[in-house]
């Protein structure tokens, strides 16, 4: 796979629960967002200190613990802003410093990287990808032949619904989805191969979505 000129994608798997975590930044000025940072904040530093990269931010796709764990810890060390939806109100208490809330739609830049922040609700209100030209990080909205929960609080089975046939459905096929877990046979892959393949993407209408795929009455 071919990146777009001048972005960094690094993809790492971390933690009990085979979570990804992932450098999103910019080649040229070694700048990066962590995206995501769970378990283990010493890891996290090592890794972006070996490759050179300067970390100035960090990106959430959604507030579940095993996404945000060592968030705290990581921005102690790195001072750095911390990105999250808007709608995603439980991650915006006292203990967390220097959290900036992002309508659907936002765009931050990492040097001179710039990246889309889509709101995606149904695993969780907030619940948020990251896009750049053909990248799209998922966090546990889409995995790959697979998709988030609903069932957790928060959740919400027609949000989901929403989120997946009315917007991301509507991406390019030539998109590459990045998840936040290593639950497929794969460690990325397109769009239109996940529209061949994923469960949840086949649906002929929402009652069967909702029905046969996330096992909910209508």
């Amino acid at each position: 796979m071919q990146l777009p000129q001048g972005m960094i994608l690094e993809q790492f798997e971390v933690g009990p629960m085979s979570n990804f975590l992932y450098f999103l930044g910019d080649q040229k000025s070694k700048e990066i967002a962590v995206v995501d940072p769970a378990w283990d904040a010493e890891y996290i530093l090592n890794k972006a200190k070996d490759k050179g990269y300067k970390i100035i931010a960090i990106f959430v796709t959604h507030d579940h613990a095993d996404h945000v764990n060592a968030v705290d810890d990581l921005q102690s060390k790195c001072n750095v802003p911390i990105y999250i939806s808007k709608s995603e109100s439980s991650f915006l208490g006292s203990q967390h410093k220097n959290v900036k809330c992002l309508d659907d739609g936002a765009i931050i830049a990492i040097g001179s990287i710039e990246f889309e922040f889509i709101h995606t609700p149904g695993h969780t209100p907030g619940s948020q990808c990251i896009k750049h030209e053909n990248i799209l990080i998922t966090g546990d909205t889409l995995f790959i032949d697979g998709c988030g929960r609903c069932d957790l609080y928060g959740g919400d089975a027609n949000q989901m619904y929403n989120t997946l046939y009315k917007k991301l459905l509507k991406l390019d096929d030539s998109t590459i989805i990045f998840s936040g877990h290593e639950y497929g046979s794969r460690r990325y892959d397109s769009l239109g191969e996940q529209k061949k393949s994923n469960i949840y993407l086949t649906c002929k209408s929402k009652e069967e979505f909702l029905r046969n795929r996330m096992g909910m009455a209508y």
